[in-house]
């Protein structure tokens, strides 16, 4: 087992590289009675990801974060190709914010022979994004239950703006019995409404401006809903409102019910409901959401 450590004063960060350094690393902190928090990420952070962080050091003594850019939730290997890697960068902010732990895996470390293992998620996963990018949740699926085996956090931390994503693990859990309490925190936005993405890095300053449709379309939409306004009539006028923009592509703009992704017509009668919507903004693809009630 080799250990990495990079200083900030006094606080050190421990790399590890194996899942084999992960589990005696953590073993002795377990025996301490120390719990554990974790956040899953696949790198070129910010301060979304830097927000999960920091409610996990609010309820654990012990942070670990993960970085790896897993191959098997892309359906698309162009996408896989222009994922943003910015590890230098990645290490200095969790550094600077104080985790304890980084776990930098391999692709070889992860995944030591082919995956045979295809997960299927029911309705959660035919749904929104399942459609437009199909086995991706079956790799999401493997992936953070080879994380949560080899980590075994007592949290783990996702952020809102996956709903779908946070639908299928709470499953997962759920379905495989994973001793873990999954902590769902809330969207960070720029100052323009923007949800904080690593796709944000990809847009040009042109598109960046665009960009702020998607959560201009969530909260009309949500107004004119509370309003009384028909969902059909809302989403057609969504709908052509991303027609009007050339460099703007939407791909579905959903009513749901939220925990079960449900497609809905009004939100009456429903006890919690949010807005799903992607939309391409150049060649680079965004997803966000929006609660209701």
């Amino acid at each position: 087992m080799r250990l990495f450590y990079i200083f900030q004063n006094t606080h050190i960060v421990t790399i590890l590289r194996t899942k084999q350094a992960v589990k005696s690393a953590l073993q002795i902190l377990r025996n301490s009675q120390k719990t554990i928090g974790f956040v899953p990420t696949m790198g070129a952070l910010h301060q979304g990801h830097l927000s999960l962080v920091e409610n996990a050091k609010l309820s654990s003594d012990v942070v670990l974060v993960s970085i790896f850019v897993n191959p098997t939730q892309f359906n698309n290997k162009e996408d896989f190709e222009k994922y943003p890697i910015t590890i230098e960068e990645d290490l200095l902010l969790l550094e600077k914010i104080g985790v304890d732990f980084i776990f930098l895996p391999s692709v070889e470390e992860m995944y030591p022979s082919p995956i045979l293992l295809k997960m299927d998620f029911g309705d959660l996963d035919k749904t929104l994004e399942g459609t437009y990018r199909p086995g991706h949740f079956s790799g999401v699926g493997v992936v953070v239950s080879k994380l949560l085996n080899i980590v075994k956090p007592d949290k783990s931390y996702f952020g809102q703006k996956d709903l779908q994503q946070v639908a299928i693990i709470k499953q997962l859990v759920a379905d495989l019995s994973i001793d873990v309490e999954i902590v769902v925190v809330p969207t960070i936005r720029e100052a323009d409404g923007l949800a904080m993405s690593s796709r944000n890095v990809r847009l040009n300053a042109e598109e960046r401006l665009i960009a702020t449709i998607l959560y201009k379309c969530l909260v009309f939409a949500k107004d004119e809903l509370l309003a009384g306004t028909d969902w059909f009539v809302i989403r057609e006028k969504v709908t052509k409102r991303f027609h009007d923009e050339p460099e703007a592509r939407l791909e579905y703009f959903e009513l749901v019910q939220t925990e079960s992704l449900e497609k809905l017509e009004r939100i009456k009668g429903q006890t919690s409901v949010s807005i799903c919507t992607a939309a391409y903004i150049g060649d680079v693809r965004l997803i966000d959401n929006l609660s209701i009630v």
